[in-house]
C-alpha cells in the first residue's frame, strides 16, 4: 500500500514539474506565458514573469527577412501580417531569441470581403481557429495580431468610409475563441490611424481585445495625446510606424507623391520615436514595431523599406541600433541631405523638355569617410497605385542618354513626354546606402 502511495506522489510531482515547465515556456515543452500587466500605473509585457520591452520591427517575409541583421541591431521582436512563412519565422525567432507578434490575415472590405456573407465569415473563422491551434504552443509567440487595418475603407472621393459593423462582430467571435483556446497570449486588432469613431465602434462590438494597436506615421509624435483624447483605457501598441506616409507628404502639380531623401527621413523617424514612444508618459504604451525590415515597392522602391533591394542597410537601421544598443554600428550608412534636378527640389514641380540636357545633383556625406559610389536610375511612374499597403508593381526603368556621371552629378538627355522619377542610390560599398528621388514631368 505504501509503495502505491509513494508511486502516486512521484507521479504528481512529475506532472507538476511538466506543468511548471510549460508555464515557464521551456523551448521543448510548451508556450511562454505572456501577460500584459499594470504595475504602478504602467502597462508592460511580461514573458514568463519577466518584463519585456519591445524593440521591434515589421517583417513581411517576401519583402526581406534578414533576421541576423535584426539580432545584431539589438532588436528582440518582430510582427508579421500572415502565417504563410510562420515556420521559418518562428525558427528564426527561436534561434535569435525574438518574440513574435503573429499576424493573422483577415478579409478586408477594402479588397471586397463581404461580412454580410455568413458562409464566408464562418469559413474565415475556421481558418483562424486552425492557425491558433497550430502555433499557440510555440515558446516565441508574443501575441496574436488579428487582421490589419480593418477600418480602412474609402468613398469614391478618397475620404474614409465606415466599415460594416459586422466586421467587428466577426472579430469578437475570433477574440473570444482565442481567449478560450489560448490563455497564454494576448490578442490585438490594428487600426489605421487614431480615429475616434472607428475605435469606439470597434471596442463596443469587440470589447475583449487585450491591446489596442494603431498604425501611425507622421502622427506618431501625437499618438499619446490622440489616444488620450479617445478616452480608451486599454493599453496600446504602435504596430506600424516609420517615415512620413505618402498621404502626409506634398504632391507635385500632377499629383505624384514626394518622398523625403534618406537623411531627413531618418531624422524624422528618430524624432517621432522619441516623441511618441520613448517620451510617452501615458503608462499605457507597450512599444512599437518599425515598418519595415525589408524592401517593398509602394509609390517608390525606397519609401518604407529600411533596406534597399540589394540588401544594403539605411541610416534608419543605424538609428535603431543606437536606440536599442546605446551605440551605433561600426560602419554607418551614407547620409543624403538633398537632391536637385535642374537646380530644383521635388517640391518645386520639375518640368523638363524632351531630348534636352539636364543635370541632377545629390548632396551626400559619409560618417566613416568611406568612398561613395553613386547609381542613378530614371524610371516611369507607378501606373496603378495600391491601397492599404497591398502589392504594387514597380514601374520600368527608362533608358536615357548619359552625358556625364561623376562626383554625385548626373547629366542626361530627358526622355520623351510623360511622368518620370529620377532615383539616386549612394553606397559605401560596405553594405550601407542612402538615396533619394525626384518626380518630374517631361512635356513640350
Amino acid at each position: 500500500m505504501k509503495q502505491h502511495i509513494f508511486l502516486a506522489l512521484i507521479c504528481i510531482l512529475f506532472f507538476s514539474c511538466i506543468t511548471t515547465s510549460q508555464k515557464k515556456g521551456d523551448s521543448d515543452s510548451g508556450p511562454s506565458l505572456v501577460e500584459v500587466k499594470e504595475v504602478e500605473g504602467n502597462y508592460d509585457f511580461y514573458v514568463n514573469g519577466n518584463k519585456f520591452e519591445v524593440k521591434g520591427v515589421g517583417i513581411n517575409y517576401v519583402d526581406g527577412h534578414d533576421f541576423e541583421a535584426l539580432h545584431k541591431a539589438g532588436g528582440n521582436a518582430f510582427r508579421t501580417w500572415r502565417v504563410n512563412n510562420a515556420e521559418q519565422e518562428l525558427a528564426a525567432a527561436k534561434k535569435y531569441n525574438f518574440m513574435v507578434a503573429i499576424g493573422i490575415s483577415i478579409g478586408k472590405e477594402l479588397y471586397g470581403f463581404d461580412y454580410n456573407d455568413t458562409e464566408a465569415v464562418a469559413k474565415q473563422f475556421e481558418k483562424v481557429k486552425n492557425i491558433i491551434k497550430k502555433y499557440k504552443n510555440h515558446p516565441n509567440v508574443l501575441c496574436w495580431v488579428v487582421g490589419n487595418e480593418l477600418n480602412l475603407l474609402f468613398n469614391e472621393d478618397g475620404t474614409l468610409k465606415p466599415v460594416n459593423p459586422k466586421v467587428y462582430d466577426a472579430m469578437a467571435d475570433i477574440v473570444d475563441f482565442i481567449h478560450q483556446e489560448d490563455p497564454n497570449h494576448p490578442v490585438t486588432l490594428t487600426f489605421a490611424g487614431v480615429i475616434d469613431e472607428h475605435l469606439k465602434e470597434a471596442l463596443e462590438r469587440c470589447p475583449k481585445i487585450d491591446i489596442v494597436s494603431v498604425q501611425v506615421y507622421g502622427d506618431l509624435e501625437n499618438v499619446e495625446e490622440r489616444i488620450k483624447n479617445t478616452g480608451i483605457k486599454k493599453p496600446y501598441m504602435i504596430t506600424e510606424f516609420g517615415p512620413m506616409g505618402f498621404w502626409e507628404m506634398p504632391k507635385t502639380a500632377w499629383n505624384r507623391e514626394i518622398e523625403e531623401v534618406s537623411g531627413p527621413k531618418a531624422d524624422g523617424i528618430l524624432n517621432r520615436i522619441h516623441k511618441g514612444l520613448i517620451n510617452n508618459n501615458s503608462g499605457k504604451c507597450l512599444g512599437g514595431f518599425a515598418f519595415e525590415w525589408g524592401q517593398k515597392q509602394e509609390r517608390t522602391p525606397t519609401w518604407y523599406g529600411m533596406f534597399h533591394k540589394d540588401g544594403s542597410q539605411t541610416e534608419t537601421i543605424d538609428n535603431l541600433t543606437k536606440l536599442w544598443t546605446e551605440k551605433y554600428p561600426e560602419n554607418r550608412a551614407p547620409r543624403v541631405d538633398s537632391l536637385l534636378l535642374d537646380g530644383k527640389k521635388a517640391v518645386h514641380n520639375v518640368y523638363l523638355k524632351p531630348n534636352q540636357k539636364y543635370t541632377a545633383e545629390v548632396f551626400a556625406s559619409e560618417p566613416d569617410n568611406d568612398s561613395l559610389v553613386y547609381k542613378w536610375v530614371v524610371s516611369k511612374e507607378v501606373i496603378k497605385r495600391s491601397q492599404g499597403g497591398e502589392k504594387e508593381i514597380e514601374p520600368p526603368i527608362v533608358s536615357v542618354e548619359v552625358l556625364s556621371d561623376q562626383d554625385g552629378k548626373f547629366t542626361f538627355l530627358a526622355p520623351k513626354e510623360g511622368e518620370y522619377r529620377i532615383l539616386v542610390y549612394v553606397y559605401d560599398n560596405k553594405g550601407k546606402a542612402g538615396g533619394g528621388n525626384v518626380p518630374f514631368m517631361v512635356k513640350r
